[in-house]
Parts: structure tokens; sequence; C-alpha cells
């Protein structure tokens, strides 16, 4: 059965080393049939959660206008969602956080979800991702029905483009095949 897959690339770097593995995500997620989307979060014009809570009073829609209404559509329809990020300070990169935030306009309609993650960093231990892996686990938990499907590691990997030389591509392109 072909399902709805939500790829969310936090990289700045288009062809960035986690953009990279997002790609071969949605290689495997297209190869075994299912209907793909990508989504550089960099290219997005959305701004951070001003916590007024308008989105209470205001059936979910959030008083800043820009791209992220679109987004968080996106993310209730899909059937799995790919979060992706560099390392950057053992954290999440500020474009991908100012999107989780966001959607605290309609959270609650997020439900039922496939969650697969990636990330990338220069470190070459995968303890320096534990704080990056807890921020996506942390926004899973808060999605009633989410389902942690697989974690893509890129160690050790800085310069645009290393990760095509590690197994992590190959590891992303499977579980895109295994959707």
């Amino acid at each position: 059965m072909s399902k709805r897959v939500l790829i969310l690339s936090g990289s700045p770097r288009k062809g960035g080393n986690s953009d990279i593995l997002c790609d071969a995500f949605m290689k495997g997620a297209v190869d075994s049939g299912n209907d793909v989307e990508k989504i550089r979060v960099a290219q997005k014009n959305i701004g951070y959660c001003k916590g007024c809570y308008y989105c209470r009073q205001s059936g979910g829609k959030c008083v800043i206008k820009d791209d992220m209404a679109d987004v968080l559509q996106k993310m209730i329809d899909a059937d799995v969602i790919v979060l992706s990020s560099p390392v950057y300070f053992y954290s999440i990169d500020a474009q991908l956080k100012a999107l989780i935030d966001r959607t605290v306009a309609r959270w609650l309609e997020v439900r039922d979800k496939e969650f697969y993650y990636i990330m990338t960093a220069a470190d070459d231990t995968k303890e320096s991702m534990r704080a990056t892996l807890e921020c996506f686990r942390g926004y899973a938990d808060c999605v009633e029905g989410a389902k942690e499907m697989g974690v893509v590691y890129g160690t050790g990997v800085y310069e645009k483009g290393e990760i095509k030389d590690t197994p992590a591509v190959e590891q992303a392109y499977q579980y895109g095949l295994n959707v």
C-alpha cells in the first residue's frame, strides 16, 4: 500500500550532508511506490512561534502569515514524516526547530505518524547526536500514535558532500525503500 511520505530537510545547505541523506531516503521511498515530497525548510518563509496562542481562538490559524500553514497541512496529511537536521551545538538547527514549534497551531491534528530521523555531524560518535535525537523524539512524544521507525546517523562529516562515501546513504535508501 502506497504511503504519503513527507521529508522535512532542515539542512540550510542545498546538497549538504543531511540533505543528501534525505534524497537517498526519498529515492528509496519513490522506488517502492510511495507518494513522496521533500521540503527544504530553509527555502520556506517560516517565522518563529511568538507564543501568543492566537491559534487557540482562531481554529488553528496562526497570526503569522507565511509558508507554515501549507507545510503544516502536509504534515497532517502525511502517513510518514522524516525529520532531518545537521547537528549544531548538539541540537537541531534553527530552521527545523522553528517549523516544529509552529506546529502548535494544529498539533493535535498531527497524529498516527511513522517517524524517521536523519542527523549528520562532524563529530564521529553517535553520542554527539543524543540531544538532537531527543529533540526529534520529544516532538514525536507529543504526536498521538507516533511510531519511531528508524534513525540514520551520518557521523564524521563536515564538508558538503562528505556523506556520499559513508554507509549512511545506503541506510537512508533502505529505510525509504521499506516505508
